[in-house]
């Protein structure tokens, strides 16, 4: 639960969006655009399970359960 934590707090420092996450397919996705953030965190992001998602301007993890 921590990479989970650290992860949400990572993005929250660039959006709070009214509804931050969806889930679709196994896959939770985080509404931040990913262009906001810089790479640095980005590489951490990655490293806690969260990449940046080709469909969307967002970020997406399979690490987080399923819905």
């Amino acid at each position: 639960m921590d990479d989970l934590i650290e992860a949400l707090t990572i993005l929250r420092k660039y959006a709070n969006p009214p509804y931050p996450t969806n889930c679709e397919h196994d896959e939770l996705y985080v509404n931040v655009d990913h262009a906001l953030v810089t790479e640095e965190d980005t590489r951490r992001l990655d490293a806690l399970g969260f990449s940046v998602s080709e469909e969307g301007d967002g970020f997406y993890s399979f690490k987080f359960g399923s819905c």
